[in-house]
C-alpha cells in the first residue's frame, strides 16, 4: 500500500472503533487505520511491544503480592477486593505519568506500591511495557511514523491522559496532527503542541426531562420511547441510545425489558458473566467452593455441569438417590448417606457409591483446590470465566468476584439500540438519546479518593486529572452538543426503597420535566404485556382475565361456587382417592378440610420443604424425633428383657443410646438447627421420651410385650422389629367403604394376650379438659383401637389412650366401640358428600398449620374462610357435625 494512502483515525471507545470501521468500509477508506492513542502508540512502538492489558495484570499482582513487602498494606492485602485496588491505581499511576521509584521516598505507601510495581513488572511477559515506556519506545521510532500512521486525526475525544501528551506532541513534528473536537470542549494543553484543532457548532437537539417513579419504572419508560421510535418507522436502531454514568444500577432492569421486549438492545459495555447460563455454572460451583458442599448446592451444580467428568460415572437419574429433605451440609453426613446407599438404590441397580465419593470428596477441599475443582467441573465457556475469576480476586471470595465480571452480549453494536455508559455516547453520538439516572450524586457522581493512594499522599487532582465528576458533567454537555435530534433526560423520584431522590444540578436550564406516572396508559407499549396491562378491556377479553375476574368476584361471595370447591359429583379422580388405602391424618383432613383432602391427595400439593437448616425445628419436626428416639430405645428394652421390667437407669440408657443413632440418622437426612439449639433440642427429646416410657399410670399390663411403630393395614414396617401380627393385612372400617392403615406408636399386649393398650404420643401441651374426637382432630385413638381388634381378634379388651409426656398427662378413650359407631357415620357423610362434589373449605382450610393456604385468598382464614364457612357447613350437612363433637 502507497504511504501516502496511509492514514490513522483515533477514537475512544470499542463502539466508536466498530461505527468508524464500519462507515470506512462502507465508504471505501483503504487504508485507514482505526485505534485508540494506546494502540498508535504501540503500533509505532513496533516490535512485540503491548500494552498492559487488565487480565494480565490482574495474574501478575494476584502471583506477587503475597511475596512482597507491603509496609502499612501487608495487613490488608490478603482481603478480597485488594487485587482489583492495586489494578486501578497502578492503571491510575501510569495514566498520570507518575513515576514510583523517584517517589518512593517520600511516603512509606509509596514505597510499597513500588516494590509492587516492579515485582508486577518483572513478572509481565517480556513486551509488555507500562504507557511511559511505550512513549518511550515509540519517541525512539518517531521517524517512522508516516510510513506507519500517515496523517493522523483525533476524533471523539475530549481529554488525554498526560502520559500520552508527550508523544503527541513529538508526532506534530513529523506527521500532520488534526484533533477534530467538532462541538467539543478541546483540552487547553494543546495549544503550542502543533496540533490542528477544528471545531464545529453545537447541535441543537430537541430537549425535554421527564421524572419516573422508580429507576425500573425509567427503564420501562426508555423501552416505551425506543418502541416508538421504531414503530415511526423513520429511526434505524442504530440512531437509538440509551445511556447513563453507572450502567450496572439499570442492568439488570433492561435484562428483563429486552427479553419481554424482543427488541435488539446492545449493552456496550457487556453483560454481567452469571446472566448467561456458562456464568451460573460458574456461580454454582464458586458457591460449592466458598460455603461447603450441602445437596442444594450440589443438585444446582449437576442440572448446570452434568456432563461434566466428575459426573460421567454418575447413571441417569442418580441425583433420586439423595434424601430430599437431608441437607448434607457436612463430610460426615456424606459419609454416612454413602455407607448407607445399596446398589439397588441406584437407578441401573449398580453400586455408584465410589463415583459419587470422589466427587463429594473433590469439592469438599474448598478454595485452596479451586483452580483443580472448576478444570473437574466446568468446560468451554464457563472453564475460562472461572479462570478471569481466580485471576481477578482470592479464592475464597471468587462469588463474589464472578458478580462483576462482564462479557460481550453478542450482538452487533452497528445496527442495534444501544444501552452503554455515557462516556461511550460521548465519543460516539447517535440521533435520538434518552439519559437516565439524572438524580443528585448519580449524574454527576462523586469524587472519591484513590483506595491506596489517598488525596494527602498524592494529591487526586494530579493522580487523576480528569475526576469523575468533572467527566461526568463533560460527557453530559458533550451529548448534549452532538446529538442532532431529540435528548430526553429522565431521573427517578424515588430509589427501590420508596426514599425521595434529588434531581441532578445538571437539570437545571432544560425546563419543565414532565412527570410520568406508573399507571399511566403509554403512547407506545414495548411488549404485549405491556400493551395488555395498557388495554384493560382487551386484557379483559382473553380467557386467562376471564377466568381470573370470575374467581375473584366467587371468591367474594357468600354462596358455595365452583371456584370455592364445587366440582361435578361422581368425578373420576374424587372417587380414587377416597378408593385409596387412607390414613388417620387423611381422613382427619377429609372431615375438616375437605377442599384441602382433594388438594393433597388428588393433586398430590405439598408445602416446598427448605433443606436450609432451621433455627429451631417446628411443631412436626419435634414430634418426628421424639417419636424416632421411642421407637429406637423401646426396641432396644424389649431386646433385652422388656421394657416392664426395665427400671428408670434401664429405660434412660436406652434413651440415651436410641438418642444418639436418631441423632446420626436425623443429621444426615434432615436439616438441622445450629449446634447449640440442636443439643437443647436433643436434651428435650430425651427428657420426653424417657417420661414416656416409665410413665406407669392405671393400666399396667402383667407380663407385656410393649412394640413401637406398630405398622398395619398394609403400612410397611420401619425396621425389622418383630410385630404382632401381619402387617400387611386389610383393614377396614365397616359401613364406610375405607381401608386404613398406619403405625402406632406404642402397643402392649398382656402376657396371656387378652389385653392390649394402644397408646398415642402427643409430643404437644395437654388440652385443658377430656376430649373425645375433638371436632374430628382426634380420630388416632379410636382407629387405632379398632384396628387392633380386627387384627387381634374380637376377644381382646383394648384400652385407647393418648399420653402427653410434657404433663405427663393419658388420656383414655371411654366406649371406644361407641365413639367408632359416631366415627363411622361422619365417615360415611363424608364420602357421599365428597363423591357428590363438595370439596369445600373446613375449619382447617387457611389455619394456622395449613401448607397449603399459599392457593387461598390472603389473609383467608380472616376473610374469605369466614365469609364462605355458613354456605360451606349447610352444603356439607351432617358431616359439619363433626366440628362440633367433643
Amino acid at each position: 500500500m502507497p504511504v501516502a494512502s496511509r492514514s490513522t483515525l483515533v477514537v475512544h471507545g470499542r463502539l466508536a472503533m466498530r461505527e468508524r470501521r464500519l462507515a470506512a468500509a462502507r465508504n471505501g477508506r483503504h487504508g485507514l487505520q482505526v485505534m485508540s492513542f494506546e494502540q498508535t502508540a504501540v503500533r509505532l512502538a513496533g516490535g512485540f511491544a503491548r500494552p498492559i492489558d487488565d487480565e494480565s495484570l490482574r495474574c501478575a499482582i494476584q502471583a506477587v503480592l503475597p511475596a512482597t513487602p507491603m509496609g502499612e498494606l501487608e495487613g490488608i492485602k490478603s482481603l478480597p477486593g485488594m487485587i482489583d485496588a492495586a489494578a486501578d491505581t497502578l492503571h491510575k499511576v501510569w495514566r498520570a505519568g507518575i513515576d514510583l521509584a523517584t517517589r518512593a521516598a517520600d511516603h512509606p505507601r509509596l514505597e510499597a506500591i513500588a516494590r509492587l510495581e516492579a515485582a508486577v513488572l518483572a513478572q509481565l511477559p517480556i513486551g509488555m511495557m507500562r504507557p511511559v515506556d511505550i512513549v518511550a519506545a515509540a519517541t525512539g521510532r518517531i521517524t517512522y511514523a508516516q510510513a506507519v500512521l500517515g496523517r493522523m486525526e483525533i476524533t471523539g475525544l475530549t481529554e488525554l491522559s498526560p502520559c500520552w501528551r508527550p508523544l503527541l506532541k513529538a508526532l506534530t513534528a513529523h506527521i500532520p496532527v488534526h484533533w477534530t473536537a467538532g462541538p467539543r470542549t478541546a483540552p487547553a494543553w494543546l495549544e503550542g503542541t502543533g496540533v490542528r484543532v477544528s471545531h464545529a457548532p453545537s447541535e441543537t437537539p430537541t430537549v425535554s426531562a421527564v421524572s419516573a417513579a422508580t429507576a425500573y419504572h425509567e427503564a420501562i419508560e426508555a423501552m416505551r420511547w425506543v418502541r416508538s421510535l421504531l414503530a415511526s418507522g423513520q429511526v434505524a436502531p442504530s440512531d437509538i441510545a440509551i445511556a447513563t454514568t453507572s450502567p450496572a444500577e439499570y442492568d439488570d432492569h433492561f435484562l428483563a425489558l429486552r427479553a419481554d421486549a424482543n427488541i435488539d438492545l446492545h449493552f456496550v459495555h457487556g453483560i454481567r458473566t452469571v446472566s448467561t447460563r456458562e456464568g451460573q455454572a460458574a456461580a454454582a460451583l464458586a458457591d460449592i467452593v466458598v460455603r461447603g458442599l450441602s445437596q442444594s448446592r450440589l443438585r444446582r451444580l449437576a442440572t448446570l455441569c452434568g456432563d461434566s467428568a466428575p459426573f460421567d460415572s454418575l447413571p441417569e437419574g442418580w441425583l433420586r438417590v439423595l434424601p430430599t429433605d437431608a441437607p448434607l451440609s457436612t463430610p460426615n453426613a456424606w459419609s454416612r448417606l454413602l455407607a448407607r446407599l445399596k446398589p439397588e438404590d441406584w437407578p441401573d441397580d449398580t453400586d455408584h457409591a465410589p463415583g459419587l465419593r470422589a466427587v463429594a470428596e473433590l469439592l469438599a477441599k474448598g478454595p485452596e483446590a479451586a483452580s483443580e475443582i472448576g478444570d473437574a467441573f466446568l468446560k468451554g465457556r464457563a472453564i475460562v470465566i472461572w479462570r478471569k475469576a481466580l485471576l481477578a480476586g482470592p479464592a475464597a471470595s471468587i462469588d463474589a468476584t464472578l458478580e462483576t465480571l462482564k462479557q460481550d452480549d453478542g450482538m452487533e453494536a452497528c445496527v442495534s439500540v444501544a444501552w452503554m455508559p455515557a462516556s461511550a455516547l460521548a465519543a460516539s453520538p447517535r440521533r435520538f438519546v434518552r439519559l437516565i439516572g439524572l438524580n443528585s450524586s448519580r449524574w454527576p457522581r462523586g469524587i472519591a479518593e484513590d483506595r491506596l493512594i489517598p488525596d494527602h499522599i498524592i494529591p487526586t487532582a494530579e493522580l487523576d486529572p480528569l475526576p469523575v465528576n468533572l467527566a461526568d458533567r463533560r460527557d453530559f454537555e458533550t451529548i448534549l452538543a452532538t446529538t442532532f435530534g431529540q435528548v430526553v433526560l429522565s431521573r427517578a423520584r424515588r430509589d427501590s426503597d420508596g426514599r425521595l431522590l434529588g434531581r441532578s444540578p445538571l437539570l437545571v436550564g432544560h425546563g419543565e420535566e414532565m412527570y410520568l406516572r406508573r399507571n399511566a396508559v403509554p403512547g407506545h407499549a414495548f411488549s404485549e404485556t405491556d400493551r395488555l396491562m395498557a388495554r384493560p378491556q382487551e386484557f379483559g377479553s382473553h380467557p386467562q382475565a376471564i377466568s381470573a375476574q370470575a374467581c375473584w368476584r366467587d371468591w367474594r361471595r357468600a354462596e358455595i361456587t365452583t371456584h370455592d370447591g364445587l366440582v361435578r359429583a361422581d368425578h373420576p379422580l374424587i372417587l380414587a382417592i377416597l378408593a385409596r388405602t387412607q390414613s388417620a391424618s387423611s381422613l382427619k383432613t377429609l372431615l375438616r378440610s375437605p377442599m384441602g383432602f382433594v388438594w393433597r391427595y388428588a393433586f398430590g400439593w405439598k408445602a416446598p420443604q427448605s433443606s436450609a437448616e432451621p433455627l429451631v425445628l417446628d411443631a412436626v419436626g419435634v414430634g418426628d424425633l421424639i417419636h424416632m428416639v421411642l421407637e429406637r430405645a423401646l426396641r432396644d428394652l424389649e431386646g433385652t428383657g422388656g421394657l416392664m421390667t426395665a427400671d428408670v437407669a434401664a429405660v434412660e440408657a436406652a434413651v440415651d443410646r436410641a438418642a444418639g443413632v436418631v441423632a446420626a440418622d436425623w443429621e444426615s437426612e434432615r436439616p438441622v438447627p445450629p449446634t447449640v439449639i440442636w443439643g437443647r433440642t436433643l436434651e428435650d427429646a430425651r427428657l420426653l421420651a424417657g417420661r414416656a416410657l416409665t410413665y406407669g399410670g392405671d393400666d399396667r399390663l402383667p407380663g407385656a410385650r410393649s412394640y413401637g411403630e406398630v405398622p398395619f393395614g398394609g403400612s410397611e414396617p420401619k425396621s425389622e422389629a418383630e410385630t404382632p401380627w401381619d402387617a400387611t393385612v386389610p383393614v377396614t372400617i365397616p359401613d364406610t367403604g375405607f381401608n386404613i392403615a398406619g403405625y402406632i406408636d406404642r402397643l402392649d399386649i398382656s402376657g396371656d394376650g387378652k389385653r392390649a393398650l394402644v397408646r398415642d404420643y402427643k409430643t404437644g401441651r395437654p388440652p385443658r379438659g377430656e376430649i373425645r374426637l375433638n371436632g374430628g382432630r382426634e380420630l388416632q385413638r379410636c382407629l387405632y383401637a379398632f384396628a387392633v381388634k380386627a387384627l387381634l381378634g374380637a376377644d381382646v379388651a383394648i384400652s385407647a389412650s393418648l399420653l402427653y409426656p410434657r404433663g405427663p398427662v393419658d388420656l383414655q378413650l371411654d366406649d371406644p366401640e361407641a365413639v367408632l359407631a359416631e366415627i363411622t357415620g361422619y365417615l360415611r357423610a363424608a364420602r357421599a358428600s365428597l363423591g357428590s362434589g363438595a370439596a369445600l373449605p373446613g375449619p382447617d382450610t387457611g389455619g394456622d398449620y395449613d401448607d397449603l393456604a399459599f392457593a387461598l385468598p390472603a389473609n383467608a382464614a380472616a376473610t374469605y374462610c369466614k365469609r364462605k364457612q355458613p354456605a360451606a357447613t349447610e352444603r356439607l350437612g351432617e358431616v359439619a357435625l363433626v366440628w362440633e363433637a367433643e
